[in-house]
């Protein structure tokens, strides 16, 4: 009998199990896939290792800051600042046709950069800043408002609103078209407020660093170990019945594996709809380089484009939607030393269904055709790199329904979040994406909060 049976090894799961296990708790964190991350998880592929998901950590504040999201957690999980060895930003950029508004981990630069474009939204810009900086996380009765509504009771430029939605919605959105605007208020201060950081060796540190840390305190941790169900008797879960076969007992079970697949492995509801989950997917190349991205002036570390003044974050009717998209450089960090070679990596909107029902050979032919078509939109952009290109990936949807098991390849999981986490059972709990804090350090901290607040108490 385990305290807690934690489902999936993401970077929630593991943040939840690690902070459980330092309370003595006896916990299990079960996960299908062949390896921990979830989203954020990492790949191996002719010789050469690929980050899926991190372009950046957000919410990034020098090391000694006292406050903040990830001075919290680091504290929370007993990690040394050091260990995660963040490296910040050199700058990025929004890029729309005839305007660009650059920032860096420095707000008062953005602040400028703003007032420059658009000195007619001076004073409404400042009235909305100060709005998120008072919006309270742990107020949920208004979480779920369009933020596109709320920011449209701040200001009145459409180009300034769809420049300031383009980053927060391709790095936290789940809802087409729009965002909770407690999501609006998260992503805004870790983004343009706090900012952008990577450790040397990517996503693989992070994950390091938090798997030893909860097998250090003896938390157990089973991969290749999927969840077919959830039997319940009297509404609370009984059993965690394994793909398997076999059974786990436990007092509680905190699952990272959104809210309607969670709910799909409960066996006292009729299976929820495909519907009801996230449509928001994402196709994504990487280009190996024969030099450094600054070797042919480009020194940005990420480039959120579009290339009309009204962006569209939709499911696109074909397979990719190449009017927007992010270009990220891992290398174009404060790093003391260069990384091993240069590497551009392009992402955009995908239709996940598009995608699933190709046969196989034409979707292999299909992400070699895309693979062009999406590096020929990006270099509008940044400059061309294409001849220094050595070795090349893709990921598509399904890929990422693969690495997390979303339904849709949803990055973001599902449109509407459990803040508070609870269930219709009173001992499931939800982590996560799905719970509502996004990127790697609002996964974690979401970790974190459950297990505080559902599995401490």
């Amino acid at each position: 009998m385990y305290d807690t049976v934690i489902i999936g090894a993401g970077m929630s799961g593991l943040a939840a199990g690690i902070r459980l296990a330092y309370f003595d708790q006896k916990v299990c964190i079960v996960e299908r896939h062949t390896t921990i991350g979830g989203l954020n998880s990492f790949y191996r592929l002719r010789g050469r290792s690929y980050d899926v998901g991190l372009h950046a950590l957000t919410n990034y504040t020098p090391k000694g800051t006292k406050k903040g999201p990830l001075a919290r957690l680091l504290r929370q999980l007993r990690i040394g600042w050091d260990e995660f060895a963040l490296v910040p930003q050199i700058g990025s950029t929004i890029a729309f046709p005839d305007v660009t508004l650059s920032f860096k981990n420095d707000f008062e630069y953005f602040r400028q950069q703003v007032n420059e474009a658009f000195p007619h939204e001076r004073d409404n810009f400042e009235r909305l800043f100060q709005a998120l900086v008072d919006y309270d996380d742990l107020d949920y009765t208004t979480a779920d408002r369009s933020a596109r509504e709320v920011v449209g009771e701040y200001l009145n430029d459409p180009y300034l609103i769809e420049m300031l939605f383009l980053p927060l919605m391709y790095y936290g959105s789940a809802r087409e078209n729009d965002m909770d605007f407690a999501q609006f208020c998260i992503m805004f201060r870790s983004i343009f407020c706090e900012g952008f950081a990577r450790p040397f060796q990517g996503v693989r540190l992070i994950l390091k660093k938090l798997s030893q840390k909860y097998r250090s305190l003896g938390g157990e941790l089973k991969l290749r170990t999927g969840v077919s169900k959830l039997a319940i008797d009297n509404g609370r879960v009984k059993r965690v019945v394994l793909d398997d076969g076999s059974e786990i007992l436990a007092k509680r079970v905190l699952s990272s594996a959104g809210w309607v697949e969670t709910l799909r492995m409960c066996d006292d509801l009729p299976a929820p709809s495909r519907r009801q989950a996230g449509q928001v997917s994402f196709v994504e190349t990487i280009s190996s380089l024969d030099r450094m991205p600054q070797d042919f002036n480009h020194d940005q570390t990420i480039v959120f484009f579009n290339d009309s003044s009204k962006f569209h974050y939709e499911k696109p009717d074909g397979l990719v939607d190449l009017r927007s998209g992010v270009i990220c450089s891992p290398n174009n960090y404060q790093y003391d030393e260069p990384l091993k070679e240069g590497v551009m990596r392009v992402t955009c909107l995908a239709n996940f269904d598009r995608w699933a029902d190709l046969p196989e050979e034409e979707y292999r032919l299909a992400k070699l055709e895309w693979y062009d078509r999406i590096n020929g939109s990006a270099i509008r952009f940044v400059p061309d790199y294409r001849s220094y290109v050595v070795e090349t990936d893709t990921f598509t949807p399904t890929t990422i329904q693969r690495f997390t098991w979303h339904d849709n390849g949803a990055v973001y999981g599902a449109p509407q979040k459990r803040y508070d986490g609870t269930t219709h059972l009173r001992n499931l709990f939800v982590c996560g994406t799905d719970q509502g804090f996004m990127g790697i350090v609002g996964a974690i901290t979401s970790g974190i909060s459950m297990a505080n607040w559902h599995c401490l108490r």
